[in-house]
């Protein structure tokens, strides 16, 4: 069998940038443990499978490693390659997920613009072992929601920390986030997540599900600018509208070609 398979570079307008996903559309849901070898072979921070349901769309979201519960950066590129590349022309797509619920973009010109569940996060204890895994200086703040939160207190702290990936890997089964406010932003981040194969991830929507609600609160605002500072850069405009979180960003297609199995 074979299937079309493209790769887009989210939250970003040049090649290389933001965050990449592989995009594969099928006409019906492959076994998971399938799709699961898809990813790991893909070697990308998630790869996207979707199927259409009349108008509307069903997605699902593969690190290597696993099946995962949400993911911004692949649900953008995904939309970037309906519309650009499979002909899709309403303004607004709404995704039936699993664990999710109802995820909506809506492009205007080449913005597209996510709409997604809040995460508010609270302040934790501090499980053991973290911070020396993390490196670099003690956070002011920690909190969790899906994710730990490390606050910093300013932008050179985030960049300076250069962790244990392995040692991080055996305590948080999910991300660690640090975040701080930003020198040319309102906030930036960054995010590792080495328990699903990902040791940074590039550019990470759900991420920033905890991040907007965090920030609109502290500095008390409901539109935010954000960056999330990996080696590649994301770009990302934030709202924060009850309990949901809107992002918006850019994407550029990378690759298109079919996979055969």
């Amino acid at each position: 069998m074979k299937f079309p398979i493209y790769q887009a570079d989210a939250f970003t307008d040049q090649l290389f940038g933001g965050n990449p996903a592989a995009i594969v559309p099928l006409k019906e849901w492959l076994p998971a443990s399938k799709m699961q070898k898809i990813a790991a072979e893909n070697n990308l921070a998630e790869t996207a499978f979707f199927i259409s349901q009349g108008e509307n769309f069903e997605l699902r979201w593969f690190t290597p490693e696993l099946e995962i519960d949400l993911c911004g950066h692949a649900t953008l590129a995904t939309a970037h390659i309906l519309f650009t590349e499979l002909g899709y022309s309403r303004e607004i797509i709404h995704f039936h997920t699993l664990k999710a619920g109802t995820l909506t973009v809506t492009k205007k010109d080449d913005l597209y613009t996510l709409n997604f569940p809040s995460r508010v996060p609270h302040l934790c204890e501090i499980p053991e072992g973290l911070l020396g895994a993390i490196g670099g200086k003690p956070p002011i703040e920690v909190l969790n929601s899906r994710d730990y939160i490390l606050v910093y207190e300013a932008e050179t702290d985030v960049l300076a920390l250069k962790p244990d990936f392995t040692a991080l890997a055996k305590i948080s089964p999910m991300g660690v986030i640090a975040t701080a406010k930003g020198n040319h932003s309102d906030f930036v981040s960054r995010f590792f997540i080495p328990a699903a194969g990902i040791n940074e991830d590039p550019v990470t929507g759900s991420a920033h599900c905890n991040l907007i609600p965090y920030w609109a609160e502290k500095l008390g605002k409901k539109e935010l600018h954000a960056y999330q500072v990996s080696a590649r850069r994301g770009e990302l405009w934030c709202e924060l509208k009850g309990d949901r979180v809107l992002m918006t960003g850019k994407a550029v297609t990378y690759l298109k070609g079919e996979i055969y199995i």
